[in-house]
């Protein structure tokens, strides 16, 4: 039996079961391999060329850092060292962000076609769903373009909070690092969800409500696909599997708008 959605659930214990959410995604590799494997393909060329251009930053860091703090030239050594490690620290966080939104962006839209099927088998697994009117293949790929603009565009705007965060003296690297996780995968997390959410004719505003009242589950998922993505390939196994781990977490979502704060059925990923 799995756990309700329940406001009243411990912020540690929500955020967890977001995570399990996600994990579930990845038992659609045992069953449909053919297909997740077609969802790898988008992630994989889209990874490298971001991949190259994050690595072709770090190689240039120094250089741009120096370009962007021509008043720290004439500083002694250790204050103008320790401000251009800040601005290097804040610009590598800040372009992690943007590299993870910018795959992700562009993933769901080259590959939406796949995911969308991903996405259907997982629920049909779950059972008990309306399947929608497929789009065909352009107009899905219209739909993917959309969303992922949205996403580079609202990922734009937190990372010139993580960029500011960063330039705080010895912490402000950590901290901007934790603020993009967070905020990346709270933005993640949402761009996942529209799909089911749209199939089902929920409206934006609805679907806000429901991602609010379910804050740690939602982030638990969405901060758990953000970090695996920065692992070496992880995104390669890690967009199918948050695809198809979408279909549980809306599912859990919409339990608590049915049920309320005070119980819940339980959703089966099988």
């Amino acid at each position: 039996m799995a756990d309700p959605v329940d406001s009243r659930t411990s912020g540690s214990r929500s955020f967890l079961g977001g995570v399990g959410d996600f994990l579930r995604g990845f038992r659609v590799w045992g069953t449909s391999p053919g297909l997740m494997a077609l969802g790898a393909v988008p992630a994989l060329i889209v990874g490298v060329v971001v991949l190259a251009l994050l690595t072709l930053l770090a190689l240039n860091l120094p250089v741009l850092t120096e370009w962007l703090t021509p008043f720290a030239q004439d500083w002694d050594e250790l204050w103008r060292s320790s401000v251009r490690l800040a601005v290097a620290a804040a610009l590598f966080v800040i372009a992690v962000l943007l590299a993870v939104s910018t795959f992700t962006a562009l993933t769901l839209a080259v590959g939406d076609p796949f995911y969308e099927r991903i996405w259907l088998g997982a629920e049909r697994r779950l059972g008990s769903f309306d399947e929608p009117k497929e789009l065909g293949f352009w107009p899905s790929l219209r739909r993917g373009i959309a969303s992922g603009s949205r996403l580079v565009g609202l990922s734009v705007l937190l990372g010139i909070a993580v960029f500011a965060l960063g330039l705080v003296p010895v912490v402000g690297g950590v901290l901007g690092f934790a603020l993009g996780a967070v905020g990346g995968g709270w933005l993640i997390a949402a761009e996942l969800l529209a799909r089911p959410f749209d199939s089902r004719a929920i409206d934006s505003r609805e679907q806000r409500r429901l991602r609010r009242r379910s804050t740690g589950r939602v982030l638990g998922f969405g901060v758990a696909v953000y970090v695996l993505f920065l692992l070496p390939f992880g995104a390669l196994f890690a967009t199918p599997a948050a695809v198809a781990g979408s279909a549980v977490l809306a599912r859990r979502l919409l339990e608590h708008r049915v049920t309320g704060a005070g119980g819940g059925t339980s959703v089966r990923a099988s």
